[in-house]
């Protein structure tokens, strides 16, 4: 595929998506595995877990406060700083507090997609690194989608202890420790690109006051950023039962799939997704976007509901597989979507303030899950989550029909 389109920020941009996620792959597999391993509990877990997203939390409301006051690129290659310090200190520590303070303040991403500190300053600087509006929905979907490839190749990675155990005889909490050094190399190489971003992908005027009060905003880029967060709280509120951390638990504890089961698993469930949004595009090139996300992402939240009740291993993977050819449809539109639907000098406001929204309500849904699981039962989860995503589908279907990007006026 040709990305002459592109310019030379937007391809480093994805280049760092691609190094960034391809770690999140196998780290989202092996970390909840790895806390039970070491003796942690389902609730302590969950509260690692949470940690990880309260710090996409606070992230998301200092690079909209910050970005453009001292630079996106000095905020961008910050926060790969802290992601080498938070994984090092996985590697050499498995004291709780140290755990629970390195998931606070480094970038350690769980949930199987991007949520982090990084997510709301590239989805604001894409739209400037190409020239035509219409190409808009088309770099999201590459940014997703190469993104979504290099999970899944990640998570193959977290076969790697498997091999580790069997051919050089670490015991198996040692190699899966060997994947954190591996993350830390990760987020070097994603420091020496965004070290390389040009000062193309800064605003023109330095601003001197926080952009991130919704205040600021015109009033109809307020109300819709308003509404849109809103029901993004409750979407991720929902999804943050269901991370790829729980997953990837649930998986391994109700049916003893090993890491290497696992780490296939995931890697083609992340190849299907990876299709879906190319594919996206396409639909909401046909139906519009606000259609695409909303009649793709009903039916995932149904299967969801379903593979709570997968009787076998067998049936649960195949409903699994059906629901994340769907399930993350929604993801470039929305966010093609937001940034058509705000004017330039509001995008990272926009994107950070609805980030911002979606973090702090999935930050609490993990610790929540550990509770169902330990009180109700370990499917719960998958209930919960998807009703609540459905009423997510519902209120973004009837608030934002009527509202149209550019293109589809």
């Amino acid at each position: 595929m040709s990305l002459d389109w592109v310019s030379r920020d937007g391809k480093l941009l994805l280049g760092a998506r691609i190094v960034r996620t391809f770690s999140y792959g196998f780290l989202s597999i092996i970390l909840a595995i790895y806390l039970k391993l070491i003796g942690f509990g389902d609730i302590s877990i969950g509260i690692v877990l949470t940690a990880t997203l309260v710090n996409s939390v606070f992230f998301n409301i200092f690079s909209s406060v910050y970005a453009d006051r001292i630079g996106r690129r000095k905020i961008l290659v910050l926060f790969a700083v802290l992601m080498i310090m938070s994984s090092m200190i996985f590697f050499v520590t498995d004291n709780y507090v140290a755990l629970v303070i390195a998931a606070l303040v480094g970038t350690i991403n769980v949930t199987g997609s991007e949520v982090g500190a990084f997510l709301s300053l590239e989805q604001a600087l894409l739209p400037k690194t190409v020239s035509d509006v219409k190409k808009r929905n088309s770099i999201f979907a590459i940014y997703n989608t190469v993104g979504t490839f290099a999970m899944s190749a990640g998570v193959l990675l977290s076969g790697l202890p498997s091999i580790l155990q069997q051919h050089y005889g670490l015991d198996q909490i040692g190699a899966i420790k060997s994947l954190f050094l591996i993350y830390a190399s990760c987020a070097i190489v994603v420091l020496v690109i965004y070290l390389a971003l040009s000062k193309n992908i800064e605003v023109k005027d330095m601003i001197t006051k926080s952009s991130f009060s919704i205040k600021e905003l015109s009033p109809k880029s307020r109300s819709i950023i308003t509404k849109m967060s809103s029901l993004f709280a409750v979407d991720s509120f929902g999804g943050g039962f269901v991370i790829q951390s729980i997953v990837s638990y649930w998986f391994y504890t109700r049916f003893g799939a090993d890491l290497s089961t696992l780490s296939y698993i995931f890697a083609i469930a992340g190849v299907l997704t990876a299709i879906s949004f190319m594919a996206s595009t396409k639909i909401a090139s046909k139906i519009g976007l606000v259609n695409t996300m909303v009649f793709t992402h009903i039916p995932s939240n149904i299967l969801m509901i379903i593979l709570a009740f997968a009787p076998t291993f067998s049936i649960a993977i195949s409903i699994y597989f059906a629901r994340m050819s769907l399930s993350q449809m929604d993801v470039p539109t929305r966010q093609s979507y937001l940034m058509g639907v705000v004017s330039e000098n509001e995008r990272i406001p926009a994107a950070a303030i609805t980030n911002t929204s979606r973090n702090i309500t999935q930050a609490i849904s993990p610790s929540l899950s550990g509770v169902l699981i330990q009180t109700l039962s370990l499917s719960a989860p998958f209930v919960f989550g998807g009703v609540l995503k459905i009423v997510y589908d519902i209120g973004m279907f009837f608030s934002f029909r009527k509202i149209k990007p550019p293109e589809e006026l």
